[in-house]
């Protein structure tokens, strides 16, 4: 091996707000165009020339070619038809007809993400979208998503409080997980989409919502597990994307030790937890190691050195292009960053080979691609003695302990 074939399991696109039109069901199109009118793009970034790295596929090509990308996992990053903003972090819909418009407009974002991925099926691996407001149409969606061949499977949102959506944890959603095991697409839960919107107003709420937004993404981890959801489904995978890493090791310690009371006979911790958790036949953490991965954005070192306790073959580094906070355009001096000091073997599965197994990129394919545009094992392997001084992403962060 002399190069790394890198593949990125956290990327972003979508298409230009005009261009969704010609994907929407013909009866959506005349709203579609009066709504159009008055939209107003909240989000900066959307607005600006650099907009079309989402769109312009030579464009994207030439810029993760440059960064030695070569294969990619596309989640949503534009606003899709009739969302007030990008469809991980909107608000949800408050009425019927708002509801019906939302699944309109995901169902035109996945038609055009098949698509974008044909124009280089080798190395895009598109994440179609769902909305749990009505069971029965996810389901046909997850069916929908395998048809059209978007590879990357399905992104599960999350279920914020408050919302009457029953939790993950409930029995209400088994149809939806035997769909996706029976369809053979994985599950995505990506960051920011589980918790409450930062809406009321104060200084506060974004840093606030920040903090937070996190933790409310991991906890599908523990009602999945918990509810027994990953014991039924063996053969179903599930990915906790760009919502770190370093919280993973003491969650599974964690679980492991609570299952272990709720299942001690005669616990008076056991009568509270219920029959399901206390009779799992693995532990947590062997849940973890048989179906879970971590699509680890921008990975930093401090959570590179836990790679044992996470599981070498559950990371799936990712660049989270074209975000501000991702690795473009230094995606090769991130890599260096982090791992430097790390085994070639280990370096090629986290920063490859775990997610060609997952989301079925052909390593053959993406050879003469990464054999021209691929980081080399000793560029890789010499420590970055320079941060790049105009470097955005947190992949270059300090380590917040040694910080203080």
């Amino acid at each position: 091996m002399d190069r790394y074939t890198v593949i990125s399991a956290d990327c972003h696109a979508g298409a230009d707000l005009l261009d969704y039109r010609e994907y929407l069901d013909p009866r959506y199109r005349g709203e579609f165009d009066g709504w159009a009118k008055t939209f107003v793009n909240p989000f900066g970034d959307l607005s600006e020339p650099e907009a079309e790295r989402n769109w312009n596929s030579d464009r994207r090509n030439a810029e993760l070619d440059s960064d030695g990308i070569a294969g990619e996992v596309l989640f949503p990053n534009t606003v899709p038809p009739f969302f007030p903003q990008g469809s991980l972090a909107a608000p949800p819909p408050q009425t019927a007809g708002e509801f019906e418009l939302r699944w309109a407009g995901l169902r035109a974002h996945n038609r055009w993400l098949a698509d974008f991925c044909s124009l280089s099926p080798e190395r895009r691996a598109g994440v179609g979208q769902i909305l749990l407001g009505d069971l029965d149409q996810a389901v046909a969606e997850v069916a929908q998503i395998a048809k059209l061949r978007l590879r990357g499977g399905v992104l599960l949102p999350g279920v914020a409080p408050g919302t009457g959506i029953p939790a993950l944890y409930a029995e209400h959603w088994e149809p939806l997980w035997v769909a996706c095991e029976e369809a053979g697409v994985v599950v995505n839960h990506h960051g920011g989409n589980a918790g409450p919107s930062p809406t009321d107003g104060w200084d506060s709420s974004f840093a606030v919502w920040v903090y937070e937004t996190h933790w409310f993404a991991h906890r599908a981890l523990w009602h999945l597990i918990l509810n027994g959801t990953l014991n039924r489904h063996p053969d179903l995978t599930l990915v906790f994307t760009e919502q770190g890493s370093g919280w993973i090791p003491a969650t599974l310690e964690s679980l492991d030790v609570a299952t272990a009371r709720y299942g001690r006979p005669n616990s008076a911790i056991a009568r509270f937890a219920g029959s399901t958790a206390g009779s799992l036949p693995l532990k947590p953490s062997q849940y973890w190691a048989r179906q879970c991965y971590v699509g680890a954005s921008f990975l930093r070192p401090v959570e590179c050195a836990q790679r044992h306790r996470i599981g070498i073959d559950r990371i799936m580094w990712g660049a989270d292009y074209p975000h501000l906070e991702g690795t473009t355009p230094y995606t090769r001096e991130a890599l260096r960053h982090t791992f430097s000091d790390v085994p070639a073997d280990e370096v090629a599965a986290m920063v490859g080979g775990n997610a060609a197994a997952v989301y079925g990129f052909g390593l053959r394919a993406l050879a003469p691609l990464a054999d021209r545009i691929g980081p080399t094992v000793a560029e890789v392997a010499e420590p970055l003695p320079v941060v790049p001084a105009d470097a955005s992403s947190t992949a270059f962060e300090p380590d917040p302990i040694r910080a203080w």
